[in-house]
């Protein structure tokens, strides 16, 4: 069996026996590997902290037939203990990589490798407020699967508009006429909100009002089930209080 080498993040762990771990990873060139680390709940481990949950990883397996063996990780990306300590950063870490893990588990792009790297990078940094790095990311990486929502013109008849009822299951924002009974309507802002999220323009992200926020989050938090056919359980406990402006936490 062969040995080989990539770079990954660390979606998960489970105990296994008394000593090992099986290590969920989310390599840059693999896609989702599944792992046995041997011995890492020793003192003597020499993983040591490195595959924790959010840590980026050179790490060297050994191809086995159901798991493969971890031989050697290195750390690139610190992250788990900045995040770990902070309950809307570990929370939102928590969605993010539930939706990357669900999303590997076919049709692998490398680029939502890069997108999470980038998303739980600004999580420690405390670049931007937990919430909005949240939704940035759904909205990117569902983008990247194919299911980026339609803002700017009516995702059934492709009418451009100023169309507000946003309808989960066709896509995106509908005309009028279009729009199933019961469709939530977006309020003022939120659209230009979406868009904002969705290329990472952060001047606008930030300058949005909590109560525009508040709805996008929301409509998010469904479209992102929606598309992925199962509850994201982190969504239950994320820290949804409004950011103090100007204060990343």
């Amino acid at each position: 069996m062969p040995t080989y080498r990539d770079d990954a993040i660390v979606l998960r762990t489970h105990l296994l026996g008394e000593a090992d771990k099986i290590v969920t990873l989310l390599c840059r060139h693999r896609g989702k590997v599944r792992a046995v680390a041997k011995g890492i709940r020793k003192t003597t481990s020499r993983f040591g902290a490195r595959l924790e949950p959010f840590t980026a990883v050179d790490v060297q397996l050994y191809e086995g037939k159901s798991l493969d063996i971890v031989q050697q990780a290195d750390t690139l990306g610190p992250y788990s203990q900045a995040i770990s300590q902070d309950y809307a950063k570990y929370t939102s870490a928590m969605v993010m990589v539930e939706t990357a893990d669900t999303l590997s588990d076919h049709d692998y792009q490398p680029s939502q490798y890069m997108l999470l790297l980038g998303g739980l990078r600004s999580l420690a940094s405390g670049d931007h407020p937990p919430g909005l790095i949240v939704d940035s990311y759904l909205l990117r990486a569902l983008a990247l699967a194919g299911w980026s929502p339609s803002l700017e013109v009516c995702a059934v008849s492709g009418e451009p508009g100023d169309h507000r009822a946003f309808a989960i299951s066709l896509g995106g924002v509908v005309s009028d006429r279009a729009a199933p009974p019961g469709s939530p309507r977006l309020g003022e802002g939120a659209k230009e909100l979406l868009q904002a999220l969705l290329e990472g323009d952060w001047d606008v992200v930030e300058a949005s009002e909590d109560a525009v926020g508040m709805q996008v989050s929301g409509v998010i938090a469904a479209y992102t089930q929606y598309h992925l056919e199962r509850n994201v359980r982190s969504l239950a406990h994320l820290d949804r209080t409004p950011p103090v402006r100007g204060v990343a936490s």
